[in-house]
């Protein structure tokens, strides 16, 4: 029997998910009253990992956030994964919104969830290692404990658990 146990904490988005959800957000664009004879438009972008939104206004830009958002929600990939930049001024004066799709944890999120981890007190290691981090105990109680303390604590990315060993 193992003296250490361990799993990882990863933050990922399955892409086929965020396709289909862009492609009935599309679907749901075209069919809307309030879209008729608008150049608003949703795209993405799978290489980058990047969605570009295009909206006549304000409010046109706001009603396609909550299209996406409401598609994404029912697919199950979690609103988190998204990193909304600023809005910026397009052609003919319509305006420009790059929605980035996170996938994996940057380091200094990284740096964030394993001193979240150390202030719960629950007596585990924590290691990063690229775009995980990895939790070691000689306890599956401890483990079972952090996953369950990380449930409860609302972080800014989605996090899954894998490799229990």
């Amino acid at each position: 029997m193992a003296d250490k146990f361990s799993f990882d904490i990863v933050s990922e988005v399955n892409m086929m998910e965020v396709d289909n959800a862009v492609n009935q957000a599309r679907k749901e664009l075209a069919n809307r009253f309030d879209f008729k004879g608008s150049k608003s438009s949703i795209e993405l972008n799978k290489n980058d990992k990047k969605i570009i939104l295009v909206a006549d206004d304000e409010y046109k830009m706001k009603a396609l956030k909550d299209i996406l958002e409401g598609r994404f929600a029912k697919r199950g990939v979690s609103i988190k994964s998204l990193d909304y930049k600023a809005q910026e001024n397009a052609f003919e004066g319509y305006i420009r919104q790059t929605v980035e799709i996170i996938s994996g944890i940057p380091s200094d999120k990284a740096k964030e969830l394993s001193k979240l981890i150390k202030d719960s007190k629950i007596k585990v290691q924590t290691q990063i290692d690229g775009t995980k981090v990895k939790v070691i105990s000689p306890q599956k109680d401890d483990l079972q404990r952090v996953m369950s303390y990380l449930k409860q604590v609302s972080f800014s990315l989605p996090l899954q658990f894998t490799n229990y060993r």
